[in-house]
């Protein structure tokens, strides 16, 4: 199986990337002086051994060198790009911070360039060079499984598509006499299986036989125990999930969770919240610090009434907070229940141009810069749309678990302004929970761009 030469794989990745960093260190030193080598004046030994260890750590959060051979192209590039980003950002604290640091920022920002692209012609010549012989490198293993039931069929289906797993099904056993006249590979009754494995010497078995069957289950565990040969429940939850789970042991006991939530772990929180920091405050600073005199004097100058408005929308947690905007209607007591529609005789003329372009959200980054919401994110709706939309919409309230957005999935995918249409408001959830379970930092750099460049080229859901 692939697990065999996995671990030989990925002491040999972390060496080989160690070998890059050190080599572009050496190559900085020699460009910025000019000498190929060593006068042991810039840098030190500690601080090459910590930029190492750094290297080393960082590649542990994003799991770069998990499932080397599993993992598709696309998810290691995305972590390769992970890992370079979260380093980079690391190296520079440290230059602007220790003042005793002694590589250079000039050295370092040589090795930077030297090292981003040979770390990523690396990674990239190992997918090509594991693309023609993924198959060969594998060490198929025969397995059988017990029920042929819906589950087992998929659970065939499964290894048979993904033959990088390192299985192949030799066939099925089962107890229905009706399943041996179809097109099903039966063996044999679940009481033959032990006996067949033994004398195939296959030492491993699937078991996807239903709940009910708990008697069977139980001894064909204790058999397989006897004989030495690995055996594997495959619990039948379809009925409760319809998409992949989280399981984890909380001691013997496997709980499922209905998603994974990337932002539930310690670090990916503090990545978000330093992104949406870093973020809000360059808007603030070179944006907002004369946009904001700007749009006050063009809103007094059309209508009556403060230049901002704030409105109690839903929070993280479904707790209430007020969002910030730019007033873009005529002062009105239906603010509070009644969404903007496509003519709306409650927009002004300026508030009509702010709304085409989000320039009315642009208030909410000093929402981010207190925590009450994030640059990307679902978006927050009024209260009263909230408890509307929570009775009619089953998975409404789990957007709740994450801090709402400036913009988010749905947006940059055409998934704004009035919810009139049927399913419009079904989409808009399906991806805003699509987002909670695939976060990831390059995520929001990639919603944060669409974002800006649907800005300039305008959208015309925004109204």
């Amino acid at each position: 199986m692939i697990d065999k030469y996995g671990t030989y794989y990925k002491a040999i990745s972390i060496l080989l990337d160690l070998f890059l960093v050190n080599l572009s260190i050496f190559i900085g030193y020699s460009i910025t002086h000019l000498t190929l080598g060593y006068s042991g004046v810039d840098p030190s030994l500690l601080h090459i051994l910590l930029i190492n260890f750094i290297w080393f750590n960082v590649t542990q959060i994003t799991r770069l060198y998990n499932d080397l051979f599993v993992k598709d192209a696309i998810p290691t590039i995305r972590q390769t790009l992970g890992s370079l980003l979260l380093f980079i950002v690391v190296i520079a604290v440290l230059l602007f911070a220790i003042k005793d640091f002694s590589i250079s920022g000039k050295l370092m920002g040589v090795a930077l360039l030297v090292f981003v692209p040979l770390l990523l012609f690396v990674k990239i010549g190992f997918l090509l060079l594991r693309r023609s012989r993924r198959t060969k490198m594998i060490n198929y293993k025969k397995v059988v499984i017990v029920g042929a039931g819906p589950l087992g069929i998929d659970l065939r289906k499964y290894m048979e598509r993904n033959t990088h797993l390192g299985y192949r099904v030799v066939g099925f056993f089962d107890d229905n006499p009706s399943l041996k006249n179809g097109d099903i590979n039966i063996l044999g009754s679940v009481e033959e299986c032990i006996d067949y494995v033994r004398e195939s010497s296959i030492r491993e078995v699937y078991c996807a036989l239903p709940d009910r069957a708990l008697h069977k289950i139980n001894q064909l565990m204790r058999q397989a125990d006897k004989e030495m040969i690995r055996f594997k429940l495959v619990p039948d939850v379809k009925d409760y999930f319809k998409k992949n789970v989280m399981v984890q042991l909380y001691g013997h006991l496997p709980v499922l969770s209905p998603r994974t939530e990337p932002l539930e772990i310690m670090i990916n929180q503090v990545v978000k919240r330093i992104f949406d920091i870093v973020f809000s405050l360059l808007v603030v600073v070179f944006v907002m610090s004369w946009l904001v005199p700007l749009m006050a004097i063009l809103i007094k100058m059309e209508s009556k009434g403060p230049i901002f408005f704030k409105q109690l929308r839903s929070g993280k947690h479904n707790e209430p907070f007020y969002c910030w905007k730019f007033r873009s209607m005529r002062v009105n007591g239906d603010s509070d229940t009644k969404q903007a529609s496509k003519e709306d005789s409650r927009i002004t003329k300026i508030g009509a141009f702010m709304r085409r372009n989000s320039i009315d959200e642009m208030p909410q980054f000093f929402n981010v810069l207190i925590g009450e919401m994030s640059v990307v994110g679902p978006r927050p709706h009024m209260l009263q749309h909230t408890a509307e939309y929570s009775a009619l919409i089953d998975q409404f309230m789990v957007r709740h678990f994450l801090l709402p957005g400036i913009t988010g999935w749905a947006q940059v995918n055409g998934l704004r302004g009035e919810t009139r249409e049927d399913g419009s408001m079904e989409e808009r959830v399906d991806a805003d929970i699509w987002y909670l379970e695939n976060w990831s930092l390059l995520l929001d750099l990639k919603i944060t761009f669409l974002t800006i460049w649907q800005i300039l080229i305008g959208n015309k859901n925004a109204w």
